[in-house]
Order: C-alpha cells, then sequence, then structure tokens
C-alpha cells in the first residue's frame, strides 16, 4: 500500500495531497529512512512524522484502503511509548511555557480606542499649549 494513501486512511492528514506534500518535505520517513509518497508500506513498519514541533513515530498494524472514522483508523497503528512521552513532555513545555505572541488579545488599536488615548493623554495637561510651566 502506498504511503500516502495510508497516512490519509489514518487520519494523519486531512487529505492525501496534504500528506504527498508533506513526504516530498522530507518530514516522514519510513524505517528512519527518506520516504517517498509511492513508497509501499506494510504491517510493522515503523512511520516517523514531524506534524509541527511534534514529531510523533508509530508502527503500522494494519491497511486500509479507504478512510474509516476515528476509531477505526487507530486500529491501523500503534503509537510508540516513547513518541508519547515525547509528546506529553512537549505539551507540558508548550503549557508551563506559553509563546509570548499568543498573550497578545487585540491588534492596533481602532480609531476609538486612539480617540480615548488621546483624550486621556490630553486630559492631564489640560488646555496648555506647551509644557511649560506658565510663570
Amino acid at each position: 500500500m502506498r504511503l500516502d494513501k495510508w497516512l490519509w486512511a489514518a487520519r494523519f492528514y486531512k487529505t492525501r495531497s496534504l500528506a504527498t506534500e508533506e513526504i516530498s518535505k522530507g518530514r516522514v520517513q519510513v524505517n528512519q529512512l527518506e520516504a517517498k509518497p509511492a513508497r509501499d508500506i506494510k504491517t510493522g513498519d515503523t512511520v516517523a512524522m514531524r506534524q509541527g514541533p511534534i514529531i510523533r513515530t508509530v508502527v503500522v498494524h494494519g491497511l486500509s484502503q479507504q478512510r474509516g472514522s476515528a476509531p477505526v483508523a487507530q486500529q491501523l497503528y500503534e503509537e510508540t511509548a516513547e513518541s508519547m512521552r515525547m509528546r506529553e513532555a512537549a505539551t507540558e513545555q508548550r503549557r508551563m511555557n506559553p509563546e509570548p505572541a499568543s498573550s497578545i488579545e487585540h491588534g492596533r488599536p481602532t480609531k476609538r480606542d486612539r480617540r480615548s488615548l488621546e483624550k486621556a493623554q490630553n486630559k492631564n495637561w489640560g488646555d496648555r499649549w506647551s509644557a511649560s510651566v506658565e510663570p
């Protein structure tokens, strides 16, 4: 069975073309070797794939020509214990040290926000036209 078809059927990628693209970029290995989308896989093969910052390693237990439901797809593979440990550690790391950019709730201020900021800044100065103290 083709590798790209199996990755699609096992629900690792939403479409076959996405699976093919990821394999072509070198993000998927079979038995620790670079793979091509048309590579044949069989039960017992080890497939390592990088999905974002996480590397998942699974052992192929079954082959399917069609994409089924998630419970059926999960029977096609078994994730290795080391892969699960690494994934949980990465999740914990992300939880403990969140990305600084994700804390920004809003982007640029709207026109209304800008006007209220200017009003608040000008309120402190009063009606004076300069920052110097009047004699």
